[in-house]
């Protein structure tokens, strides 16, 4: 059986951003067109992510797609675990309702922020819309410096859906900037604010 290419067509700039990454392009815009099923896309980020795990190159493609209803978020990845040992894309896709998202953080790192030429070092988006959360812990203080009793632990529950980080060092500038045009167009949209 093969697959069938999808009808429904992708922004040129959303295709060209697949393509350029040259990452079973044919797939992964396919799976992303399904998905939007003729929504218009109000703005998306491509993000490739090769792993590195002892001599092997694991690569992974993130889509994230904002429109007016929804974000999409779609997977991709490389396998040759199946019997042929031939490599197989793993492709998947989640719609998120805006009005589900509860968390949309952008945290960016500045080298020598005193100065008039600090320097961007890494940015990281973190979407949260209740699927996953992560508990952070602690051992817990009192304010006695000479204390030695055990207060136990104290934490905090975070959402962490999705995290995407970049680095001008590894991504480039460009794709860092479209990480910080994405995160505001993202924040703005889960605000239920129209662009």
């Amino acid at each position: 059986m093969h697959v069938q290419p999808n009808t429904h067509h992708l922004p040129e700039p959303l295709a060209t951003a697949i393509q350029d990454c040259g990452f079973f392009p044919a797939i992964v815009q396919d799976s992303i067109a399904m998905a939007l099923a003729g929504e218009p896309v109000v703005a998306h980020l491509v993000h490739h992510e090769p792993t590195f795990v002892g001599d092997e190159v694991h690569r992974h493609l993130s889509v994230m797609v904002i429109t007016p209803t929804r974000l999409l978020v779609g997977h991709t990845d490389e396998s040759s675990d199946n019997p042929t040992g031939k490599v197989q894309a793993i492709t998947s896709t989640e719609s998120i309702a805006l009005g589900r998202i509860n968390s949309v953080n952008m945290t960016r790192v500045v080298a020598d922020p005193a100065s008039a030429n600090g320097t961007l070092v890494e940015t990281w988006l973190t979407i949260g819309w209740g699927t996953m959360n992560r508990i952070e812990l602690e051992p817990a203080h009192c304010a006695d410096p000479n204390c030695e009793a055990d207060h136990g632990l104290s934490g905090s529950l975070v959402a962490d859906d999705l995290t995407v980080r970049m680095s001008p060092a590894a991504d480039g500038a460009e794709s860092v900037a479209a990480l910080i045009t994405f995160g505001g167009a993202l924040q703005l949209a889960a605000a239920g604010v129209a662009r």
